[in-house]
This record gives C-alpha cells, sequence and structure tokens, in this order.
C-alpha cells in the first residue's frame, strides 16, 4: 500500500499538517489524565479551591485544544483519503486507455470495474484508519506506558499483559482471515462479470428461455459469496465479545489493585484515576488498531490487485517522438504485415503487403476469419503488427504517438456503439466544437437524417448507453457520422455498412465518395455492391493476399473473388 501512496503524489504540506495534528492530539490525550490527577490530589484531597480552578483551567485548554486536533486531524485524514483514492483512479483509467484489445482479454471489463471502485474504496477506508487509529496507536502506547509505569510499575503490568493478548488475537485472526479476503475479492470479480454479461446479453438469454438457467448461476454465486462474507464476519462476532472481556477484565483488575494500594497508603486517588485513563486511552486505541490490523489482509489484497494493472507493460508501446504525420496528400503502406493472435494457432495474417494513396478507395474482402477485420484494427492501432510493419505518410506506425496517429485515422468497428447522452453529444466526440450545422451535414452524407428528422427532439434526442434504443441500421449511420466530424486523412470502414439496406449502402457510399475524395477511404465487406466500385480491391483467404485490381479485373483473374460474386451476383452482373 505504500507503493500506492507514494505513486498517488499526496500534498506534501497537507500531510505534515495531519502528522502535527495527530502529535498535539496524543498529546492533549495522554497530559489529560496527569492534570486529572493533579486536581484530585492536589485540589479535591487538599480542599484548595484555588488549586482547583487553577488546573480546571489548564484542563479545559487542554480539552479545546485536543478536540480541535481531532476534528482537524479527521478532516485533514478524509481529505488526503479521498484524494488518493481519486487519484489512484485517475491513473486506473489512464491505464486503462493504454491497453490494447489483446490486453483486455487478461484483465476483463469487470475485473477492471471492481479495481477501480471496491478495490480503491477498500485501500480508502484502510489509509483513513491509518492515519485515525494505527498512526496514533503506537504513541499512546508507548507514552501512556511510560507515564502508567511512572505512577505504578505494578499497575503498568497489568496493561501490558492486555496489550500482549490483543497483539496475539490479532496475529490469530489476521492468518485465518487473509487468504478469505482474496477469495471475497475474486468473487467480486465473478459476479460483476456475470452481472454485466447476464444485462448485456438479455435479449439472447430471453430468446433461447434461458432465463432460470442464468437465474439459478447467479444465486449460486451470490450464494457462495455470501457463504464466504459470513464465514469471515463470524471470526469477526468472536473477535468482539473477547475483546470486550479482556477490557473488563483489565478493568476490574485495575481498580482491585488500585483500591489495594490505596488502603494501604502506596496511591492517591488521582493516581489511580490517572492509570485507569491511561489504560482506557491505551485499550481504546489498540481495539481500534486492532480492528484496523482485521481490515488490513483485505486493503493488501486490494492493493495489490491495483498495482498489478498499473504495472501491466501494455502490448502496445506508445511512440516516443513529438511529431504531426499529416501531410498534403496521404499515403498508406502495409509491407510485409503479419499477426496472430495469441490464443491462436496459426497467423491470421501473413506476409500481407498493400499501398493506399489520398484519393482512391481500397476495399477488402474474403471468407470469415480470413483477417480483414484484424487489417482494419491494425491501421489505428488498436492491436500491433508482430511482424512486417505499417506506415502512414512516410512513418511507422510504432514510432508515432497514439494519440497523434488516431487523429488522422477515423475508424468504424463492426459493431457500431453509442454512448449514453444525446445524438448531438454523441456526434461530437469527432469534433467536440462541431456547430449544429455542421452535424446535420454529416448526419445528411451518413444518410441518417431521415429517422432523425422522425424524432421528436432531433438531434437532441436521448441515447441510451450502447445506443440500445436504436436499431443496428441507425447506430451504423450514427457511427460513421461520428467518424466524419473528424475529418481525417484515412477512413477505415470495419463491414460498417452490413445492417444496412441496398439502396441506404448505395445512397451513402455515393455522399461518402464526394466527401473524401482527398483522403484515404477503406472498407471491409462481405458485400461485393459494397466494393465493386473501388479502385482496389483486395481478396483475402486464410490471412494470405491471393488477389489484387479492380472488380473486373479480380473477376477475370482471381478465382476466390469470382467464387464470392458468383454467390451474391447473378450471371449477367458477372459480365
Amino acid at each position: 500500500m505504500w507503493n500506492l501512496f507514494i505513486r498517488a503524489k499526496i500534498n506534501k504540506k497537507k500531510l505534515l499538517l495531519l502528522l502535527v495534528f495527530i502529535s498535539l492530539q496524543v498529546l492533549g490525550t495522554l497530559y489529560l489524565p496527569t492534570l486529572t490527577a493533579n486536581i484530585l490530589n492536589e485540589g479535591v484531597l487538599q480542599a484548595d479551591l484555588d488549586k482547583v480552578y487553577e488546573i480546571g483551567k489548564s484542563m479545559l485548554l487542554v480539552a479545546v485544544g485536543t478536540g480541535a486536533a481531532a476534528i482537524l486531524s479527521t478532516y485533514l485524514s478524509a481529505d488526503v483519503s479521498a484524494k488518493f483514492s481519486r487519484n489512484i483512479r485517475n491513473m486506473l483509467f489512464k491505464k486503462t486507455q493504454l491497453l490494447s484489445i489483446q490486453d483486455f482479454k487478461q484483465f476483463k471489463t469487470s475485473l477492471l470495474i471492481t479495481r477501480a471502485t471496491n478495490d480503491v474504496e477498500q485501500v480508502q477506508a484502510m489509509l483513513s484508519m491509518f492515519f485515525e487509529m494505527l498512526l496514533p496507536m503506537p504513541f499512546v502506547v508507548i507514552i501512556g506506558m511510560i507515564l502508567a509505569y511512572l505512577r505504578e510499575p505494578q499497575m503498568a503490568m497489568i496493561i501490558f499483559i492486555t496489550m500482549f493478548i490483543f497483539f496475539v488475537i490479532a496475529a490469530l485472526l489476521i492468518n485465518k482471515v487473509m487468504p478469505m479476503f482474496d477469495q471475497v475479492q475474486s468473487g467480486l470479480d465473478q459476479i460483476n462479470e456475470r452481472v454485466g454479461q447476464f444485462f448485456s446479453g438479455i435479449r439472447v438469454i430471453r430468446a433461447f428461455n434461458r432465463t432460470k438457467l442464468e437465474q439459478q448461476q447467479m444465486n449460486e454465486s451470490f450464494h457462495r459469496f455470501a457463504k464466504l462474507n459470513i464465514r469471515i464476519n463470524r471470526w469477526f462476532a468472536l473477535m468482539m465479545p473477547l475483546i470486550l472481556l479482556i477490557l473488563n477484565v483489565a478493568t476490574v483488575a485495575i481498580v482491585w489493585f488500585g483500591a489495594e494500594r490505596i488502603n494501604a497508603g502506596d496511591m492517591q486517588i488521582g493516581d489511580i484515576t490517572a492509570v485507569m485513563e491511561y489504560a482506557m486511552n491505551i485499550l481504546f486505541y489498540s481495539v481500534m488498531a486492532l480492528y484496523s490490523f482485521v481490515m488490513m489482509p483485505r486493503a493488501i489484497t486490494c492493493a495489490k490487485r491495483i498495482r498489478e494493472v498499473l504495472n501491466y507493460s501494455p502490448e502496445i508501446e506508445d511512440g516516443k517522438e513529438t511529431m504531426n504525420v499529416r501531410t498534403e496528400k496521404a499515403k498508406l503502406e502495409f509491407n510485409n504485415v503479419s499477426f496472430c493472435y495469441s490464443d491462436a494457432e496459426n497467423p491470421v495474417l501473413h506476409n500481407v503487403s498493400f499501398t493506399c494513396e489520398a484519393g482512391s478507395t481500397t476495399a477488402i474482402i474474403g471468407g470469415t476469419g480470413t483477417g480483414k477485420s484484424t487489417i482494419a484494427k491494425l491501421i489505428p492501432r488498436l492491436i500491433d503488427t508482430q511482424g512486417g510493419e505499417v506506415l502512414l505518410n512516410g512513418y511507422a506506425l510504432a514510432d508515432v504517438p497514439q494519440r497523434e496517429l488516431r487523429k488522422q485515422i477515423g475508424f468504424v468497428p463492426q459493431k457500431a456503439y453509442l454512448f449514453s447522452g444525446t445524438i448531438a453529444e454523441n456526434l461530437r466526440h469527432g469534433n467536440k466544437s462541431a456547430t449544429e450545422e455542421e452535424i446535420n451535414h454529416a448526419l445528411s452524407i451518413a444518410q441518417a437524417t431521415p429517422f432523425i428528422s422522425s424524432l421528436p427532439h432531433g438531434i437532441k434526442t436521448t441515447v441510451s448507453q450502447g445506443g440500445t434504443n436504436f436499431s443496428g441500421g441507425q447506430k451504423q449511420r450514427l457511427a460513421i457520422a461520428k467518424m466524419l466530424m473528424k475529418k481525417p486523412q484515412v477512413y477505415v470502414f470495419d463491414d460498417s455498412f452490413s445492417a444496412l439496406d441496398f439502396k441506404t449502402d448505395a445512397a451513402l457510399r455515393k455522399a461518402l465518395k464526394e466527401e473524401t475524395k482527398e483522403a484515404i477511404v477503406i472498407y471491409v465487406a462481405q458485400r461485393i455492391s459494397t466494393i465493386k466500385d473501388a479502385d482496389q480491391i483486395i481478396v483475402l483467404d486464410e490471412g494470405k493476399v491471393v488477389g489484387k485490381g479492380t472488380h473486373h479485373e479480380l473477376l477475370r483473374s482471381c478465382p476466390h473473388y469470382l467464387d464470392i460474386a458468383r454467390s451474391q451476383l447473378s450471371e449477367e452482373e458477372l459480365v
């Protein structure tokens, strides 16, 4: 946890102030019993009212000062803990922005959500307890023991024995519950994953009538999680009566032994009162520290899980050089590019080479699993090449900072995703300063104007998370419009017209041709009708380029392309 605290870069002045106020609180807390003893021994027992007033004023000042220090230390502790939490969450979020698609196979979405929320919350709570309970505890115990020893050495031994028992209980409890907290956090990951999967796949679950089965599996997950928490709570339930028993026995022992000493004339009533207060302060902070120690294993587990994400080296390393890759005429080159997914036996791409020039349209077609979408993902560097290189305007993509690279590339994935908000807010992801006129222009090109116009609130219509209140074709058109707002040098459409009817598909491509006439346009598609007018068509089979040329050239020279065309076009259209 200390490593995380250093990385969070907390304000040092606030930390110093926090330590000062904690010190004042400890000193005030331990000085009050001394004043109590003095007012009893020198004032009450001696019937000296002036002494009572004199020491009473000092007690009032110390009590007010101690209370003020306690309030300020609590405030600063909460402030430091909350800002620690904020900074760590920001670091986690920034780290996730660097993770590639391959990295997300290791860190599932549900796991990252748990680490950024629950795990950080647990560490924050532990940090707050550290400042308020654990940090003052050794000073209260050591100074309190010394002061108690100076008052009455034999009674101080009672406090020492009580403390020893406390630490033995703490050690046994921590050793028992620490493995359970590991299981609790893993169980929370599994529940988050299953709940997220249930809600995202609710339509499929209902379509296959699997609601009861899913409910049964959810109940099993909840039952396991509850059972584990019950086991932990049983240990806590056992701990509290033991602590109360020890406290009561220690109190009785101090009172009994003190009474014997007073009867023998070896102590005064003020001394036993002071020792009692020292004991209560020591035992109070020890109990709170024990509770903190019990919670510490969970916080340590959470901190370890957070560090696992923060220390992870992403598959894709960002380019170090600051550069502007934009040129007047864009050029994209694939030079002997190969790629293999981590969980695949064979490469999905093998020595793929082609060039795209500004003002031209390149289409990529092939059977299922031939690497079409992989090529599309390589261009904005969502994944990285494992052989060969991809160049944009003469620069290897690996050398270009990802932020700069993605300014020049517009990418529409197979599955269009819309964020919660309004249609206008979604489109402004492509250009945050876009005017309403620019938004309407992009919607017009994307053939989205007709259905947007039919909505009561137009571009101010609310979008559900994921765009679930729109059809597949509507989402694709909105995603295309959002990409058009960027005005990039390279447009990549990864089977982004698949949910459109043929008429809308044709109208959209016609409008795009005029809008993107000075840029590179790349279509990944299954339909011959979508790509037949492209300047260059790349045909893939088993990750290799088996054909390259125009539609008519490939009909004559590429058997694979001819087979695809025959499956979609009539004999008259093949001529």
